[in-house]
């Protein structure tokens, strides 16, 4: 045996279907999700401040899209999940997770009620763990399929129902975090009007062979221009939106989380039979050891995640998860895990970054006010 060393193992990056239409429009293409994507077009803060102003095309073809039917489909998901499944009406979307044992977060997602059974949309990052995952905890009866065939893209901003509106007309009727089928030029879409951004929005799943036309028709109005990742970091921070594998993990509860909501159905509390009931249903009554919080970072200098929270004596007590400038606020802001007797509004806190020690303050979250349009809200 030879003792050279072993050659590294370069895992390849998948392409997007919209791959040559990102870089011929000047995309700077990274790796993300074990996707090659664009991170910025021409620059994170004018991509940010253009979606909180106009509108902006998102390629998040990155997602898992997954179709589950079969008899008995209610029932099989909500013992994986603590939403109430059999309570969403068709055409209505929710947001859930998918739990651990121990009440840990294995995934954050979405699911949507079709006449056939339910759409769902995981995190790109996890959609192979979260595909095994239910494949092993449904019953044999449930059908899953991967909808590899569609790219999904998100059009975001106070303008985004402007636009989709004259391609799509009917679009403007749907509310928050409803959706349905329509159709462009012969091509099926099914669209929501949700997204990842703290705006008004939609998310639109079309056939991949159809993304790149769809695409251009949809930069072709006036108020879109296509955003990258950067820009979509920096807008789900300042909504309060967590990201899975930083803000959420499997040693993370929902109630930790400040994700209460997703344990709101009384029926599912009451009959406490998804993973890691008892556990959350305890932390809700009385509170768990450590919450997520919204921090507000004296100075220009953000922190990142991996910053340190300090208590008085200079102990290591929380850590940062998430952090930047804040385009919208000017501010930089951050996302923190603290012992709950530090998470009340208004409490100052020591943070350590690479040795240099900044101070912040417990703000109320989201850093921006969500305009979403919600049923029986203006439109």
């Amino acid at each position: 045996m030879s003792d050279a060393q072993e050659p590294e193992i370069v895992e390849e990056l998948a392409l997007l279907p919209l791959d040559a239409w990102h870089r011929a429009r000047g995309g700077r293409m990274v790796p993300f999700a074990g996707y090659e994507m664009p991170v910025q077009y021409e620059g994170i803060m004018a991509e940010h401040l253009w979606v909180r102003e106009s509108a902006g095309l998102f390629d998040v073809s990155h997602m898992g899209q997954l179709f589950l039917s079969g008899e008995g489909l209610d029932a099989a998901l909500e013992a994986l999940i603590p939403a109430d499944v059999a309570g969403v009406k068709v055409d209505g979307q929710k947001y859930s997770l998918l739990l651990a044992e121990n009440g840990g977060i294995l995934d954050d997602l979405m699911f949507t009620r079709w006449q056939d059974g339910l759409y769902m949309v995981v995190n790109g990052a996890c959609k192979w763990d979260d595909i095994a995952h239910l494949r092993e905890h449904l019953p044999d009866a449930i059908e899953i399929n991967h909808m590899d065939e569609h790219a999904l893209l998100a059009l975001q901003g106070p303008k985004a129902v402007d636009a989709l509106s004259r391609l799509v007309p009917g679009v403007e009727a749907l509310v928050f975090m409803r959706g349905g089928r329509f159709e462009w030029n012969g091509t099926s879409l099914w669209i929501s009007r949700s997204g990842y951004t703290g705006e008004d929005g939609f998310e639109i799943s079309v056939p991949a062979d159809k993304a790149a036309a769809l695409a251009d028709a949809l930069t072709a109005q006036p108020e879109v221009k296509p955003i990258g990742l950067g820009a979509r970091d920096s807008l789900r921070l300042e909504a309060d939106l967590p990201l899975y594998g930083h803000d959420l993990d499997t040693e993370t509860t929902p109630i930790m989380a400040a994700l209460g909501f997703a344990v709101a159905s009384k029926r599912r509390r009451e009959e406490a039979n998804f993973p890691g009931a008892e556990r959350i249903l305890l932390e809700r009554e009385q509170g768990p050891i450590q919450r997520r919080v919204g921090l507000i970072v004296e100075g220009r200098q953000p922190v990142r995640e991996g910053a340190l929270v300090l208590d008085e004596e200079g102990n290591e007590v929380g850590r940062v998860t998430s952090g930047g400038f804040a385009p919208t606020v000017q501010k930089p802001i951050a996302m923190a895990y603290v012992p709950i007797a530090m998470a009340e509004v208004g409490t100052r806190l020591t943070l350590s970054q690479r040795g240099k020690i900044h101070h912040g303050e417990v703000v109320p979250m989201p850093f921006v006010p969500h305009r979403y349009v919600r049923e029986g809200g203006p439109k």
